[in-house]
């Protein structure tokens, strides 16, 4: 099972490599606002092929045009190395 981040590396991780996610509830979250309906939905089809090959899945909120990604690691309890990864690839296919 992967560890645990510590509050001191998950904060350097948002401050230097995720600054348009935050943390709540054990939860690295983010939210996507896309143009229209149909490019959140291709937002949100492109994360979970990315999750499908990582074998890592995100909580995922759809609101119209705003997307919600929430991702930690249910088995660990709380937000790890994998989620950081995950987290980096939601930004690079978010745009």
């Amino acid at each position: 099972m992967p560890e645990l981040l510590t509050d001191d590396q998950i904060d350097l991780a948002l401050r230097d490599h995720l600054p348009n996610w935050k943390v709540e509830d054990k939860s690295l979250v983010r939210s996507v606002e896309k143009e229209t309906f149909m490019d959140g939905i291709r937002l949100v089809a492109t994360v979970a092929q990315l999750a499908e090959s990582m074998d890592h899945h995100p909580d995922i909120d759809i609101r119209w045009r705003t997307i919600t990604f929430r991702v930690s690691t249910h088995s660990a309890g709380g937000i790890t190395d994998d989620d950081l990864v995950l987290a980096r690839h939601i930004d690079s296919a978010a745009g």
